[in-house]
């Protein structure tokens, strides 16, 4: 099957859930921005003085992250780590709503591809728990952090570590199914392994991994850039899950993306604590999210991964640039 019959495959199964999806954007957005429009306009003019109408931005929020969902499905990454950048960069929204709204969307898109994966017993539940243990906790650390900071130093900090993030899925080689002789003390105490049929190949893989430690200890540093910058973790959790432990790959992504949903929890709840969540961002956020994760996992068993990851590299290189120098107070090409 193409990717061409994939799309319409999937479109003829769940046309019925997009239109509900936005449906439901536009009734939450009527029933909850509309009867203040001047809340949602003052939020939008907050960084640029821009007079563009309210409702302009949600609508774009909503189609751009229906993309957004589909391209984080399919490279493993949280939907936040795309989100901050664009969104900080090009829209009109003060950071630490971004970064509020970034993490509710790398947590919706992983709560709506999260069951997706464990049903087709590609995340696995014992390598996920230990390491959201340690996630969870230092993400919370991170959104005090960033919440501390000047803008204009967590806007060049977000623009730094996006492009570093470029540069590791550069340089980062990608292995299928990684050589592990056998499974270290610690992740045979935790029972981390498992089985999983490779339709591609037509066979059933077994795995277990290795350099348990070193790869938890890496999750202190990921948790706390997830929870500073609101960029969900997948970036991260993927090359450490595979080229450290030791994961296969599409066990590592699905892993990864069922991590979001238990290490991004403790981060937002840190933004909307301190009233970073406004409404005419994250209803529509979350609606187009959910719905191009739904898509983007059924979309995983064909797509080619060395188009998106060119892609999600595009995307991030563009953005990370734009938030950097906006830091900085820079002139940028757009």
């Amino acid at each position: 099957m193409g990717v061409r019959s994939g799309i319409r495959h999937v479109w003829r199964k769940w046309w019925w859930l997009v239109g509900a999806g936005t449906g439901l954007a536009v009734v939450a957005l009527t029933l909850v921005v509309l009867p203040n429009p001047s809340v949602a306009q003052a939020a939008a003019t907050a960084t640029t003085g821009t007079t563009i109408a309210w409702w302009i931005w949600p609508l774009v929020l909503f189609g751009l992250t229906i993309v957004m969902g589909i391209l984080a499905a399919l490279g493993g990454v949280g939907g936040g780590v795309l989100f901050v950048p664009i969104v900080s960069g090009f829209f009109p929204f003060h950071l630490d709503f971004v970064r509020g709204c970034g993490l509710l969307v790398a947590l919706s898109g992983a709560l709506a591809a999260g069951p997706g994966f464990l049903k087709m017993n590609l995340a696995s539940l014992r390598l996920a728990i230990p390491v959201a243990l340690i996630a969870s906790a230092c993400a919370i650390v991170g959104a005090m952090i960033g919440l501390a900071l000047p803008t204009n130093i967590v806007q060049t900090a977000l623009g730094m570590a996006i492009l570093a993030i470029v540069v590791i899925m550069l340089i980062a080689r990608k292995s299928e199914f990684p050589d592990v002789p056998h499974a270290d003390r610690l992740s045979s105490i935790l029972h981390i392994h498992g089985v999983y049929r490779e339709a591609s190949l037509g066979q059933t893989i077994d795995w277990k991994i290795h350099r348990t430690i070193p790869g938890l200890l890496m999750f202190i540093v990921i948790g706390l850039m997830a929870g500073m910058f609101g960029l969900g973790a997948g970036w991260a959790n993927v090359p450490v899950l595979n080229l450290v432990m030791g994961a296969p790959l599409k066990v590592s992504v699905a892993t990864s993306k069922f991590l979001l949903s238990i290490t991004d929890t403790s981060a937002a709840w840190v933004y909307l604590n301190q009233g970073c969540v406004i409404p005419m961002m994250v209803v529509p956020s979350l609606v187009g999210i959910m719905l191009g994760s739904f898509v983007g996992v059924r979309l995983l068993r064909i797509a080619k991964p060395r188009m998106v990851r060119r892609i999600v590299i595009g995307l991030l290189l563009f953005s990370g640039a734009k938030a950097f120098t906006k830091g900085l107070g820079l002139p940028f090409f757009f």
